[in-house]
């Protein structure tokens, strides 16, 4: 397979992930999903396949809050796919009540901040030159600190507004940490905002709380534009370590995400977490 022309997406099976899978089909990538349902992927990549007839899409089990299961994923794409053009991360879930993940880590944490971590450390040295990294973040993590002795703690209070912010901090933390490292090297990373875009897998009270806040609601097709646009304009060509918002346009990330200190404290938690190895 063309190195070029590969691109990884997790989260494919509804909202933005489907519609971006969708673009970069229609584009000419060969779409490798990543997905926990794998009925709900294999549907999808046959309704796609019926649109593009002469598209390329494959289907590979991942749970990102399964560390064991996010391995398996990546030795799959690694043995079945060549070089890699695109990874974006843009799975993500709420939980609304303390859940553990299959590792014993508190599950939003887990499935939207160590899962995305170790795959792409799973999957950097297959990156092309000029391959771009994509991690779907959020506003909502400007109004986030990260006390990393409170994400696993046993007894502390939970709330689901906290560790999803939380857990956005850490997606565009993690960004500017990779950048930093990838420096000097022709991968780029990026991360973002969608816009609040309506999903049926929204909580009640997260519904309740964007409309508080006076920001309208998007569908998922123009939730997709931003994924779309870091992959596969060549405005962006070269830039990384930046965030974008809803319509497209670089933003300075929060004071605290942009704290190196915090960044490396973050990365290296999160290799202890995850069994890594510091890169050299």
């Amino acid at each position: 397979m063309s190195a070029r022309n590969i691109a990884v997406v997790t989260g494919t099976t509804h909202g933005i992930g489907r519609v971006t899978s969708r673009e970069l089909a229609r584009a000419g990538y060969t779409v490798v999903m990543l997905c926990r349902n794998q009925p709900a992927a294999a549907r999808l990549r046959e309704e796609l396949r019926v649109l593009l007839p002469r598209s390329d899409i494959h289907a590979v089990h991942c749970d990102l809050a399964s560390l064991a299961s996010v391995r398996a994923c990546a030795d799959t794409v690694r043995r079945d796919f060549g070089r890699l053009a695109l990874l974006i991360n843009n799975a993500g879930m709420v939980s609304t009540i303390r859940r553990r993940s299959p590792d014993g880590l508190e599950l939003c944490f887990a499935t939207n901040h160590l899962g995305p971590f170790l795959l792409t450390r799973l999957l950097l040295d297959r990156l092309s030159p000029a391959g771009r990294i994509i991690n779907v973040a959020s506003w909502v993590h400007y109004g986030a600190r990260l006390n990393l002795p409170s994400i696993d703690a046993r007894r502390a209070h939970y709330s689901p507004t906290q560790a999803y912010a939380q857990s956005k901090l850490a997606n565009v933390m993690f960004t500017l940490a990779l950048a930093r490292r990838l420096e000097g090297h022709d991968i780029t990373v990026n991360c973002l905002h969608p816009g609040l875009v309506a999903s049926n897998l929204l909580p009640l009270w997260l519904r309740a709380f964007y409309r508080l806040t006076g920001r309208p609601m998007i569908d998922a097709e123009r939730g997709a534009r931003t994924n779309l646009y870091l992959a596969l304009s060549t405005e962006v060509a070269g830039l990384s370590g930046r965030y974008f918002d809803e319509r497209q346009r670089e933003r300075p990330a929060s004071a605290f995400a942009r704290d190196v200190q915090q960044q490396e404290l973050l990365w290296e938690q999160s290799e202890r977490w995850t069994g890594l190895s510091p890169l050299p």
